[in-house]
This record gives C-alpha cells, structure tokens and sequence, in this order.
C-alpha cells in the first residue's frame, strides 16, 4: 500500500478482517512521510504485518529510482520506530531455511539454533563432529519478506515500464486493466525477477513488448497438467 494513498488502501482490505486499529494508523500515516524524507525514497510502501508470540512486525518498504533494484525493507513493533533490514543474501537465506522453525517469537536478536552431526570421511567408526548453524531473527525476517515478495508479489500487465536501459518504473499512463483483460492470467506479472522469460522460444519473444513484458506471467506457474485435470 502506498503511504500517499494509505488510509483508503486499509479500508479496501477492512472487509476481510485483517486491519490496524485508528492509533497505529496514525502512526504509520506520520511515520511513514517522515521515513520516506529520512531516507529519501521515491515512495514508500506499507507492505504488512507478521505475527509474533511476543511482538508483531509491521513491514514497511522504500523504493527508489529503479522499483526493482533500489528498495529497502524496514521494520516497527510501534509504527513509528523503523529498523532497516540487511538483504537476503543466498548464504543467509540457506541458514534460516535449516535452521528456523515454527513461529515467530517478536524478538529481533532471538537467536534460533541448528546441530548437524557429522562423520569425517563418510565412515561410521570416525568421530562424530557437531555443526552448529545459529540465525538470529531478525535475518529471518529479511529472508521471509524477501521469499513473499518473490512468490507473491504480483502486478498487473502495463503497470510498470522497463526503459532501454534497464529502468523500471512506474507508467504514470497505465489506467488498469479492463474487466475482460482482468480475467486472464497472462495480464498478471510476478515483480520480481524473470526467471521464465529466457526460457520463451524466439516466436514467443517475438509478440512481447520489452518495455512491459519483462516480467514472468502468473499463467506459467500452473503445471501443464493441472488444467487439464480439471477439464
């Protein structure tokens, strides 16, 4: 949710229950003009909120010239505090992924614990070795937001504009998608890195648009045999 239109974005999603009580909204409603003046963002977005045993966070995101490339996720126990968050580096995400479980305590510098056993050798008569992973969670976050973003994140077709150089942002013109175009799958795009593009035969290259089709589409994440399945 953008912070310029905030207080009508929370009203949109109020219908499912999942919404702030008036004292946190104001308090993201200031904070999060004030985040975006500190840190000077092009915009900065409200992305949630994850649960904990102890705290809650409340996950907020700064975006830059380049919506892709030059963002920065911060986090609030209180909505007006923010932390920034490290990247998810590839090393960072494989230790959470062995190393933290079950839910999320509210504690940044909880740290969460991994023993692997290892023999030398591959033999069963060596010495036992312990490797010992340790992750605080406040990394753990980092990796969650990233990992949702990556899985989750989706925009529609025209939304956002890809420049010759490699710019993305967002198309000022785009007016959204029309009740027949709303309803395919094609019109909808992961924002995040393409991972399925390069995989398109030059034919199917051939009737993309570069400057909007560099993303991958939602219809590519359904197995071929799933629609088939329920002919």
């Amino acid at each position: 949710m953008d912070s310029n239109s905030l207080f009508y974005s929370l009203e949109l999603v109020a219908g499912s229950g999942n919404t702030l009580n008036v004292e946190k909204r104001t308090a993201l409603q200031t904070s999060l003009v004030i985040l975006k003046k500190n840190y000077k963002f092009h915009r900065v977005l409200f992305w949630g909120k994850i649960l904990g045993l102890k705290e809650d966070y409340f996950i907020a995101q700064g975006r830059g010239e380049d919506e892709m490339k030059d963002k920065k996720t911060l986090y609030s126990f209180n909505c007006m505090d923010w932390m920034l968050l490290a990247p998810a580096t590839d090393s960072v995400i494989e230790e959470v992924s062995k190393t933290a479980k079950g839910s999320f305590v509210g504690d940044p510098s909880y740290v969460y614990e991994h023993v692997e056993i290892h023999r030398p050798g591959g033999r069963d008569d060596a010495i036992q070795e312990e490797v010992v992973t340790k992750v605080n969670e406040e990394s753990r976050l980092a990796v969650t937001v990233h990992q949702i973003d990556e899985e989750a994140s989706v925009v529609p077709r025209g939304a956002y504009l890809k420049s010759p150089h490699g710019l993305v942002q967002i198309n000022r013109s785009f007016g959204g998608l029309s009740h027949s175009e709303a309803g395919k799958l094609d019109n909808f795009l992961h924002f995040s890195k393409a991972k399925n593009l390069k995989k398109k035969s030059i034919l199917e290259m051939g009737d993309l648009n570069p400057a909007i089709d560099f993303l991958d589409v939602l219809s590519d994440d359904i197995p071929k045999d799933f629609c088939t399945y329920f002919k």
